[in-house]
């Protein structure tokens, strides 16, 4: 089923009002691309392609897009807006990975910014993959990255609403759509790039699900689940119930599908199915979403239940970004 495709006029969306970053008009060689879940990722985008429209690294516009999301969107599943856990803690998670394998992550990071920047700080100057709790924050500080507090009033007033009822029931993305209100929806930051020399990277941000248990982990920061770049063969990310995804080593199974020789689409249907079939029950009640790009700039994504869209800008004709929406195994009747 191919992706049904719907421009985005201007810089503001109908689906959320979000404020976008300008960028000048760049033409990049032909491509050169990048991609990033959902509806804000066209903003996403659009910071990464100051980077990929002036000939920059993948890795770079990787990072680039995330911190955008990280610090200027504000939405109540990444970043400085996100919702804290049951115990009122907003503890943030990232990763970053370039196509030559390196990666760097960290997990229940409070109080700094930019996690993505500090993943991929410790790729760089550590001989580590993960960071986690205070001693993620301990690095971040010895780094240079600034102490600050990040959750925000509104985020606050929502948990102690939350805590009347107490009730913890994640529900499917979709739901958000229709009530465009409701705060305890579940919506990660995974973008993936191109650039000029055929490089590839991604990175995955989020502050994970509202209400969740305190050190609560999800698939966001675990390479290999949440994300998965390899130059050979391309890259993917994932967004929605992360435990899924770790279950299936998700977004590395995308890309090994790709190296057997499947599109992107064709790769991210295969793995929602094998998620179905392990979990049939489970898979009625939580969505999956996986996204995908091979070496060749080729892009696919399916989910398991509808309402799932990414959003993709490269350097053709035409608008310089797109919203698209993609398929769903359970909207088209096979499960």
């Amino acid at each position: 089923m191919q992706s049904r495709r719907r421009f985005i006029q201007g810089i503001m969306l109908s689906a959320g009002a979000l404020a976008l970053p300008r960028i000048a008009p760049a033409r990049a060689p032909d491509g050169v691309r990048v991609v990033s879940t959902w509806d804000f990722g066209v903003g996403a985008n659009a910071a990464a392609w100051q980077v990929l429209g002036a000939g920059g690294s993948a890795l770079d516009a990787a990072e680039a897009g995330a911190r955008w999301a990280e610090a200027d969107l504000c939405n109540p599943t990444v970043g400085r807006c996100g919702n804290p856990d049951r115990d009122g803690v907003l503890a943030l998670d990232a990763s970053i990975m370039d196509g030559d394998g390196r990666c760097g992550a960290v997990a229940a990071l409070e109080d700094i910014l930019h996690p993505v920047s500090v993943a991929r700080a410790v790729m760089e100057k550590t001989p580590h993959v993960m960071l986690v709790g205070q001693g993620a924050q301990q690095f971040a500080v010895a780094q240079g990255f600034e102490k600050t507090p990040l959750l925000t009033d509104e985020a606050r007033q929502a948990w102690r609403e939350w805590l009347e009822t107490s009730e913890y029931d994640p529900r499917i993305n979709v739901e958000r759509r229709q009530r465009p209100g409701d705060r305890s929806n579940h919506d990660t930051l995974g973008i993936l790039a191109l650039d000029a020399a055929g490089r590839l990277a991604g990175a995955c941000t989020t502050s994970g699900m509202a209400w969740k248990m305190h050190g609560r982990v999800g698939d966001s920061p675990i390479v290999g689940a949440g994300l998965y770049v390899d130059n050979e063969v391309g890259a993917a990310t994932a967004s929605g119930v992360g435990e899924e995804m770790i279950r299936n080593a998700a977004s590395f199974l995308v890309v090994e599908l790709m190296r057997q020789g499947r599109s992107p689409l064709q790769a991210c249907r295969e793995a929602i199915e094998r998620v179905v079939r392990k979990r049939p029950e489970a898979s009625r009640h939580l969505q999956v979403c996986f996204l995908a790009m091979n070496k060749a700039g080729e892009v696919g994504a399916f989910a398991l239940h509808e309402g799932f869209v990414y959003a993709m800008q490269d350097g053709g004709e035409g608008p310089h970004d797109a919203l698209h929406e993609s398929g769903a195994v359970y909207a088209t009747g096979q499960s």
